[in-house]
């Protein structure tokens, strides 16, 4: 009987503990439920079709952005949410060269690059080709992700600098980045694509 009333204190106050330091078991609900469940995710495949990696979204107005990846080359690669939620690997541009996921279309977001809601943390990959990034964000909402044309996931083929050129670099006569830094950070071709579903 002792043994049992002493197991029901510990139980107690290991719950108590759990519940001040916000720890939740399995089939508990958080205080905000609403905006810590999932809210987003996205497969994302290289132009051939293959399965790279996935991208989920957990809760909103300060989401939590995770991308796990693999089949990628080492080293880092830019990431970026893209206007529209289309990933055809056989897009051309006006030229006619092809161009893939050139379909996504710009960075989600207005202002120079650095300063688009859809531009995220690079991606670090490892030697063994896969890697992972996560970001709370609270530059996403639901009106410009699930938007009438949707929202992909882009990861790009080289790193990201994010426009931060400093004005004593200058292209030609003028100081700091080009156009093409301040639209895309340098980051490369487009390298693999994943549409984003609402849950």
């Amino acid at each position: 009987m002792r043994h049992t009333a002493i197991l029901s204190r510990a139980v107690a106050v290991a719950v108590g503990a759990a519940g001040a330091l916000g720890l939740y078991t399995v089939g508990s609900a958080s205080p905000d439920e609403s905006t810590e469940r999932l809210w987003a995710s996205a497969t994302i495949r290289n132009a051939d079709g293959a399965t790279v990696g996935r991208l989920t979204i957990v809760g909103r107005d300060r989401g939590v952005v995770t991308v796990q990846a693999h089949g990628l080359t080492p080293g880092f690669h830019g990431l970026h949410l893209h206007s529209t939620g289309i990933c055809d690997p056989k897009t051309t541009d006006p030229n006619g060269n092809r161009v893939p996921f050139l379909s996504a279309g710009p960075h989600l977001g207005a202002g120079q690059h650095g300063q688009h809601a859809g531009d995220l943390p690079l991606l670090l990959v490892g030697q063994d080709g896969t890697g992972s990034a996560q970001v709370r964000t609270d530059r996403l909402t639901g009106g410009a992700l699930f938007d009438a044309d949707g929202t992909a996931v882009i990861v790009h083929a080289g790193p990201d600098n994010y426009a931060n050129i400093p004005t004593r670099y200058s292209s030609g006569a003028s100081p700091g980045p080009d156009a093409a830094t301040s639209a895309t950070g340098d980051s490369g071709g487009r390298f693999a694509c994943g549409v984003l579903t609402r849950y």
